[in-house]
């Protein structure tokens, strides 16, 4: 027998091929075929042309030159996108911009309220002093908030809600709520010291509507309007109640952008914000007209001269500070308008002062501030799953931004001059407290991220293994998402 066709019949053992083993003549002989023709070309010493490395009859991929990474504003910009989409820069950014606030905030308290002590006969650190000893009280609560898990904290919100009323209740009562430049919202716990209940009825709303509205939420309640609206509402027009009969309309309307915060983020319809948006901005007008002092303040607006009795006094030397400030300032501590021309140049006008002292380098730097940290607080509020944590964080956010923009806006002779000090920033203890209190709130919200929880257990010696996170699985998670926290 000849060899291909041996080599195309094989000699097979007796009996049947199994069926699927059964291979056709011919197709065994073309793989003999070209099996023999490999060997034979190897012998005569044959080799392929060069191809490149590519398969025969394709063309060449030319490599597109790429530009360097990181280089011009495209670089730059997904430089900083990655570092902002790692789990812990919600976390820094609050803890970093509220840390640079408060302390920026001494130096220009002890700056701008020097003069001020000094003519009241006390020591030229007489507020500074009182504002730094708030700012100690308030970093324990600030430290204390961070670290207490949300369900203590929905736990606080109704005897924090109730000891408040109970507060703002004594402020009405003669003899035990006292009255500082014709409003009567403060009580004195003796000595030097005083407290304004108001500024805590923020917190307190924010933690019992975000209670309220979460649990109202699990029951799948929020789709019926009354139950958006009930008790929620009635009890904000309470606080909002008790606080306009000592006169204190700056503090109302924070109040009221809070109660809007809360019912944005429980997605209330679009004609039931609008109706109570109408209602709230009807009875403003109504308070607003009724009050001279009012109305001549919603006169200042952008005035340029004191007017007429110099009723825009304030508004007018608060521009004139800023405008003195130039690039850069007049200096740490060399305004001219503390001088006794600018009042409150340590509460509602340090702003102000700011601007003279530091020029506008130092202004852009304060509002840099507040906007990084509101920005942080809106991810906090963004990200999380947790309806409670989602509104607590959407109302501090809502709460220190409508604050800061009041405060900056009457400075800038943009708004009324409300009477609301600038968040973390200005003179008042009452007011810092639970202010440093809700930005350890948004700390812990942050902290409490799936992916944060894990890169600060990793972080620690000895946590990732008992947090049940280990480097190769966050090395893993880091490849799939590159602006993971490495």
């Amino acid at each position: 027998m000849p060899a291909d066709h041996a080599a195309a019949y094989p000699p097979h053992r007796a009996g049947p091929v199994p069926k699927g083993l059964a291979v056709r003549p011919a197709l065994r002989a073309a793989r003999a075929r070209a099996a023999g023709l490999a060997l034979r070309g190897r012998a005569a010493g044959l080799r392929r042309p060069p191809t490149g490395g590519r398969t025969p009859g394709r063309p060449r991929r030319v490599p597109v030159p790429r530009p360097p990474r990181g280089s011009g504003a495209r670089g730059l910009y997904e430089r900083a996108r990655r570092a902002w989409d790692r789990p812990l820069t919600a976390y820094y950014v609050i803890l970093g911009a509220s840390l640079l606030i408060t302390v920026l905030g001494l130096v220009m308290v002890y700056s701008a309220s020097q003069i001020k002590a000094l003519e009241l006969s006390l020591s030229d650190t007489y507020f500074f002093r009182k504002q730094f000893l708030a700012a100690a009280i308030g970093t324990g609560l600030l430290l204390f908030a961070s670290r207490v898990p949300a369900k203590l904290h929905r736990a606080l919100a109704y005897p924090l809600l109730v000891g408040t009323v109970f507060l703002m209740i004594l402020v009405q009562i003669p003899g035990i709520g006292h009255a500082v430049n014709g409003n009567q919202n403060w009580i004195y716990l003796g000595g030097p010291f005083q407290l304004q209940p108001s500024e805590f009825g923020k917190l307190a709303l924010i933690l019992w509507g975000a209670d309220l509205l979460a649990r109202k939420q699990d029951r799948r309640l929020l789709t019926q309007w009354k139950h958006l609206l009930v008790p929620l509402v009635p009890i904000a027009f309470l606080l909002l109640g008790l606080i306009m009969l000592g006169g204190d309309m700056g503090t109302a309307i924070i109040l009221t952008a809070i109660l809007f915060g809360l019912l944005w983020l429980a997605g209330a319809p679009t004609r039931l914000f609008v109706g109570v948006l109408a209602v709230a901005a009807a009875i403003g007008v109504m308070l607003i007209r009724t009050n001279e002092n009012r109305m001549a303040r919603l006169a200042c607006i952008g005035a340029t001269e004191p007017g007429p009795g110099d009723s825009c006094w304030q508004a007018v030397h608060g521009i004139y500070a800023l405008a003195s400030g130039g690039w850069f300032g007049s200096g740490l501590g060399a305004s001219v308008e503390k001088w006794g021309q600018l009042p409150e140049p340590h509460t509602d006008f340090i702003f102000a002062i700011t601007g003279e002292e530091l020029g506008l380098a130092g202004t852009l730097s304060v509002l840099a501030l507040f906007a990084a940290l509101g920005y942080a607080g809106i991810r906090v509020a963004g990200r999380t799953e947790d309806p409670f944590v989602r509104y607590a964080a959407g109302g501090v956010t809502t709460w220190i931004t409508a604050q800061a923009v009041v405060n900056i806006g009457a400075v800038l002779g943009l708004l009324p001059i409300a009477g609301v000090p600038l968040p973390l920033f200005s003179y008042g203890g009452s007011a810092l407290l639970p202010t440093m209190f809700a930005v350890g709130l948004l700390i812990a919200f942050a902290r409490e991220e799936p992916a944060a929880k894990a890169a600060l257990a990793m972080r620690q010696p000895g946590r990732g293994k008992r947090a049940g996170v280990s480097w190769k699985s966050m090395r893993r998670r880091v490849k799939k998402r590159p602006s993971g926290e490495r």
